[in-house]
């Protein structure tokens, strides 16, 4: 990719703003929100142990399976009187928690 800038030409991509960065790189920062995932219960007989949204028997999985289907955040929650918004934001992030670790290959 080419850009400009100041009237002098790079190629390659576009360097991140220093917010980004900050953002980004800063190990301090996380990403998920601590707190939204204290949505996420799992419970001993309930969903067989799986990750459920408030006690609910809804597992994060399904609420993951509706968007990846292409519901949108509006049709899950109507079909789903008792979620909020934050359950499904939750489920997304409890995913991301879960997938945030070091994958060895041999």
């Amino acid at each position: 990719m080419i850009w400009h800038a100041a009237n002098t030409i790079y190629k390659g991509p576009l360097p991140l703003p220093r917010a980004w960065k900050r953002r980004i790189f800063n190990p301090r920062v996380s990403l998920v929100n601590l707190q939204r995932l204290s949505r996420i219960t799992v419970e001993q007989g309930k969903c067989g142990g799986r990750p459920c949204i408030r006690g609910q028997r809804l597992r994060v999985t399904d609420i993951l399976e509706l968007l990846s289907a292409g519901s949108s955040f509006e049709e899950i929650l109507a079909d789903y009187k008792f979620l909020e918004r934050e359950d499904i934001l939750a489920a997304i992030d409890y995913a991301a928690y879960q997938t945030d670790h070091v994958v060895l290959q041999t």
